[in-house]
């Protein structure tokens, strides 16, 4: 049986395995086969939606991944099952061909969605919003033509993405722009190689066929997505100018003028890992063959399911000049930029990012390799609701569309316990140097700022025990003693090196040495954490982080046990 067609099997009298029904068959007249094996299908016609989205598109997606997979193609699923809507999504990869065509195109373009719970229970349901999927390489394909005349409908309204924030860049670590956008700036807008001067030449071709209004969506988790898009867009059509390649209307009057193209922030929260073996053993269980992982050739890993949480908040900036999707029928919170920017803030600085960082680390340390398991340790629990309820919650800003409370108990007691949503402390903790600022800076910031009796960054406990453990982290050597292998982060040799000959048994001297260069970096932190108050006290921490083997979990436990405030339900 070829492992690239989903099918669902059940077994006669005589025990012979039959074929009951395919994912690609006709979920209208079969639905009651699907439901034997938990799938929910939609009520909407794929054939007519498909039609309509292809004559009159309205939505456009780029990054066919996971994310995408469980939660933007069930936004579009439910608008439909709702009649909120009669269209569906084109989604557009510029990355891996093979995702295209073996995790859509092999299945009609439909998707096994699995939400799976803590306790193993779940939610199935087969989504068929996807009008098309398109790889989109060079100019002479016809999936390029196909997404050139989309862009010239003036019905298409909002253009998304989910490309990682690395897909927006254009520029190397030094500063210099990337080989393929030379080529491109020189090239001009219809013969481009780079996902961001592709999308910018789609633009040029909408401007040139009526200069039609349209939204630019980033829905990648990094804060200010909307400005870091816009920037990039903006670049790269004044490079074209440079090159009398554009006109300077075009920028002017149609990409700066946001009555025209508008490129509205979003803070996007679910977690999307890549395909579970756990959520594959179940549903094989069940009968439901032919769920195999397929990993590309490119280091794809996707599958005809994706598994996701329950939980999930998409908010957005609602400035949409050519119209939007009725996205709030499907549970999206549509609101200012301003309060989008305090739902994000409130996120990655207080109530999830910081906490998945400590886990992160001291859990690098500690040996575990499963975000789930890290939750079952009291320590590392304690830890985090130290951080989150004690240090962090007093200084957020509540953006009102989400109880900041509510959200960090939701995460700690459901999310990260979750063993079905599968993380490890080592993902997160790559590229650790470039989210300090962020995730632990911005709260310093703010015990600075506020003037309270016994209350400035001083008075912190867990968030500096955070970034001594992250300097013991440096030192390549885990708690146990042995060689610890580091996550990826582009400052990680500069680092290594100014943290060499720091082992166990450091002297205060040696180590204020090492780190005052790193922890005075405003680079890294945002702020000189001396100038805080901070950096004495995080020294002497990395000292009892560094008396020896189990210290770090000695050093953790002892802190709880005599610096811990009382959680309050």
């Amino acid at each position: 049986m070829p492992t690239d067609i989903l099918i669902l099997r059940c077994k006669n009298l005589e025990g012979i395995e039959l074929e009951v029904v395919k994912i690609t068959d006709d979920y209208l007249k079969q639905s009651d086969e699907f439901k034997k094996y938990g799938i929910q299908v939609p009520t909407y016609s794929q054939t007519k939606m498909v039609n309509e989205s292809l004559v009159h598109p309205t939505w456009i997606h780029f990054g066919g991944g996971n994310l995408f997979r469980a939660f933007h193609a069930a936004i579009a699923h439910k608008l439909l099952q709702t009649k909120a809507a009669t269209t569906g999504v084109i989604m557009v990869e510029t990355y891996d061909d093979e995702v295209v065509k073996r995790a859509y195109q092999d299945y009609n373009n439909r998707i096994l969605r699995i939400i799976t719970e803590a306790d193993g229970s779940q939610k199935r349901d087969l989504l068929a919003s996807v009008a098309a999927a398109w790889f989109v390489g060079k100019s002479s394909d016809k999936c390029y033509q196909d997404l050139e005349n989309a862009f010239k409908q003036p019905s298409l309204q909002v253009v998304s993405f989910s490309i990682t924030e690395k897909g927006y860049k254009l520029t190397n670590r030094q500063g210099q722009f990337k080989p393929d956008l030379e080529h491109d700036f020189k090239s001009g807008p219809f013969a481009t190689t780079n996902n961001m001067t592709l999308l910018t030449g789609m633009l040029y071709a909408r401007y040139q066929n009526g200069a039609y209004p349209i939204a630019l969506l980033s829905t990648d988790n990094f804060s200010q997505n909307g400005d870091v898009l816009k920037h990039s867009v903006l670049t790269i059509a004044k490079k074209w100018l440079a090159n009398q390649l554009v006109s300077q209307a075009f920028i002017d009057d149609y990409l700066a003028n946001d009555q025209k193209v508008a490129f509205p922030c979003s803070m996007i929260d679910r977690i999307t890992p890549n395909p579970s073996s756990a959520v594959q053993r179940t549903l094989e269980s069940d009968q439901i063959t032919g769920v195999d992982v397929i990993h590309t050739t490119k280091h794809t890993n996707i599958a005809a399911f994706a598994n996701t949480e329950a939980a999930h908040y998409l908010v957005i900036e609602d400035h949409f000049p050519n119209g939007r999707p009725a996205w709030e029928k499907a549970g999206v919170i549509l609101t200012s930029r301003e309060i989008v920017n305090d739902t994000d803030e409130m996120k990655v600085t207080t109530c999830l990012n910081p906490l998945h960082t400590a886990l992160a680390i001291f859990g690098s340390l500690l040996g575990f390799t499963s975000i789930s398991e890290e939750m079952k340790d009291s320590d590392l629990l304690g830890l985090i609701q130290q951080i989150g309820y004690v240090e962090g919650l007093p200084v957020v800003k509540d953006p009102k569309v989400i109880n900041p409370k509510k959200f960090l108990d939701e995460l700690i007691t459901k999310r990260l316990p979750n063993p079905y949503i599968p993380d490890t402390p080592q993902r997160i903790a790559t590229d650790t140097s470039q989210k300090l600022a962020v995730r632990y800076g911005i709260t310093i910031r703010h015990y600075l700022q506020l003037s309270r009796p016994n209350f400035g960054p001083a008075s912190l406990t867990f968030i500096p025990l955070v970034i001594a453990a992250w300097l013991r982290y440096l030192t390549q050597i885990d708690d146990a003693g042995q060689v610890l292998e580091l996550s990826p982060d582009p400052l990680l040799d500069q680092l290594i090196k100014q943290m060499e000959n720091v082992h166990f048994g450091a002297t205060d001297t040696l180590v204020h040495e090492r780190v005052s260069p790193i922890l005075s970096d405003e680079r890294i932190f945002g702020i000189n954490l001396y100038d805080a108050g901070l950096g004495d006290i995080i020294e002497c921490d990395l000292v009892n982080l560094l008396k020896g083997p189990q210290a770090v979990r000695s050093t953790l436990h002892q802190m709880l046990k005599v610096k811990a405030t009382p959680i309050k339900a």
